[in-house]
């Protein structure tokens, strides 16, 4: 099953994506309970399922909309998303390595403040950073709460999964001392307006299977950056389920990111530790990403998550009141 969340009469509505369209179960039960919100929709479990199923197998032609007469919003917007960095070692291999990296997952947190939907723009203001790098990572979507949750039984509280594009500054993000040590900002670095865009659905666990066989790309302006397996990653995402359960109770609608492979804009910047290093097959970033640049995120079995890079329009200055 794929969920969207799509703009109707200005108001943000549950989807469920059936081929080239999208019914509303909202309008078709009338139950915001189960259908007012992915959330909602997360949390009615086993019921809420069934419902969907029912509709989708005998869609209600009053609550059908065709997909190209509506606006994708991201699917949802979870509070918090816990994120690993330098999780697959062809990463690793392209840039300056903190102490850690490798050895234990990277970790560090995104809000919903950061997150925007298909085809809305990745802000670029200068004045805050002048190096977007821009990241394709499988994201886990938390059906199930739980904490101290064994690997094991980890994928049991999986709800589903989506694409997060971890955008990030690095010139904010990669600290060297003049000793070559490397240390990392993750705050400043990967927390900001725009800085991660969510999308465009959310597909069941049931319909992903193993989440340790999808390819992974991304593509800037048509040319391809990266190219991977989730097979890659040194932690999988029943460890990474593990990992963070550790220190939060995992809660229905949080939200794992889970790494990047090679490829990123990064690997050419030798001011800040980049190597050069070039995977066969993929067009190596010569720069960073810039005002008009299209950057596409796909994972395999989910879609592709599309959105301009775009210039920040500064605010008008406040005028004191008389």
């Amino acid at each position: 099953m794929k969920l969207v969340t799509f703009t109707k009469a200005g108001e943000e509505r549950l989807g469920l994506l059936a081929g080239e369209t999208v019914i509303d179960p909202l309008a078709a039960s009338g139950s915001p309970a189960v259908f007012g919100s992915a959330l909602a929709f997360i949390k009615s479990g086993a019921a809420g399922m069934n419902a969907a199923k029912a509709m989708l197998a005998n869609p209600p032609k009053a609550a059908t909309i065709a997909l190209k007469d509506v606006k994708l919003a991201a699917p949802i917007r979870p509070a918090t998303i816990l994120c690993s960095g330098s999780n697959y070692r062809d990463h690793n291999a392209e840039k300056a390595n903190t102490p850690i990296s490798g050895k234990e997952p990277e970790f560090f947190v995104k809000t919903a403040d950061c997150v925007v939907g298909p085809d809305e723009p990745i802000a670029f203001d200068e004045r805050f950073s002048k190096k977007i790098d821009c990241e394709t990572e499988l994201a886990i979507v938390i059906g199930r709460p739980g904490r101290f949750i064994e690997a094991s039984r980890a994928l049991d509280h999986v709800f589903g999964y989506t694409i997060v594009n971890d955008v990030t500054a690095r010139d904010r993000q990669v600290r060297r001392t003049p000793e070559g040590m490397t240390w990392y900002e993750l705050g400043s670095g990967k927390a900001f307006d725009s800085g991660a865009p969510l999308g465009p659905c959310i597909v069941t666990a049931d319909e992903i299977g193993d989440p340790q066989n999808l390819k992974v790309m991304s593509r800037i302006n048509g040319e391809l950056r990266q190219s991977s397996s989730t097979s890659n990653m040194i932690w999988t995402c029943a460890e990474l389920i593990h990992f963070f359960s550790r220190n939060f109770t995992l809660k229905p609608g949080m939200v794992i990111i889970t790494g990047t492979p090679a490829g990123t804009a990064w690997s050419a910047d030798k001011e800040l530790g980049g190597k050069g290093v070039t995977q066969p097959g993929l067009v190596p970033a010569t720069r960073y990403c810039l005002p008009g640049d299209i950057v596409e995120c796909e994972v395999e079995k989910i879609g592709v998550l599309r959105n301009p890079i775009a210039q920040h329009a500064a605010a008008s200055p406040s005028i004191a009141a008389e």
